[in-house]
């Protein structure tokens, strides 16, 4: 799969499909905060140049338009692997780690914009105040409120006040965006069996004896929880 060069202008297709496929390229490719509108309403051959603020009202509500076009696919594939997790009826982590990561991995063979999404995910997920979707923390119909809550059943209330859940997003979403960029690959399969160790890995790790003495030795005001940041209606997925 050859991905498109995100600077070239593209012609085809409406309007406001033109910027979200023009801004999803450009946002992947340099990064959210370095692209200016100006750059994706060239690229979109939006021929106002007021376009862009029209359709989407700036930058944010073009993000969340970008993310939309991919996560009601993630969504629905992570509540079928939860609800397959449920229906056994048997407690495991690696079954959680697998819902919390194929749903995403299957967009590495995505040709329609997948590996970007990805990337954008990262970005937004991988910063000093993440941005992670409001839902994902307070909606039971999200797929990632059921992952978190399930998840929290099974590990220590320490690690989970320590945020060892959003570090296995984090972690999930860093790695997978490491794959699309390097992109085009045969096989992901071995890629994403490896990745859902490593994210069981990281769940099942044990807090030693120093992080947990250190941990009671922090002052009494907790420090907020890294995911609250939701300036752009989150990442989802």
């Amino acid at each position: 799969m050859r991905m498109p060069d995100p600077a070239v202008a593209t012609t085809d297709g409406p309007t406001s499909a033109r910027l979200i496929r023009a801004a999803e390229g450009l946002f992947a490719d340099r990064g959210i905060d370095a692209v200016s509108l100006r750059e994706i309403n060239r690229v979109a051959g939006a021929r106002n140049a007021s376009a862009l603020q029209y359709h989407f009202g700036g930058r944010d509500g073009l993000l969340r338009a970008v993310l939309r076009r991919h996560q009601a696919d993630v969504e629905a594939r992570r509540h079928a692997m939860l609800d397959a997790y449920e229906a056994a009826g048997r407690d495991h982590l690696r079954g959680l780690a697998g819902a919390l990561v194929r749903p995403l991995a299957a967009k590495l063979a995505d040709a329609d914009g997948g590996p970007a999404y990805l990337q954008i995910v990262a970005d937004l997920t991988n910063r000093p105040r993440p941005v992670i979707n409001r839902a994902d923390l307070d909606d039971p119909a999200s797929s990632v409120f059921r992952w978190r809550t399930l998840v929290a059943a099974l590990l220590d209330n320490d690690a989970t006040r320590l945020h060892r859940r959003f570090t296995a997003i984090r972690f999930t979403t860093v790695e997978l965006a490491r794959r699309a960029r390097s992109a085009p690959h045969t096989d992901d399969r071995l890629f994403t069996s490896h990745l859902v160790d490593l994210v069981t890995g990281l769940l099942t790790a044990p807090l030693s004896d120093e992080t947990r003495r250190l941990d009671q030795e922090r002052p009494a005001a907790r420090t907020p929880d890294p995911s609250a940041s939701d300036p752009t209606g989150g990442v989802g997925g």
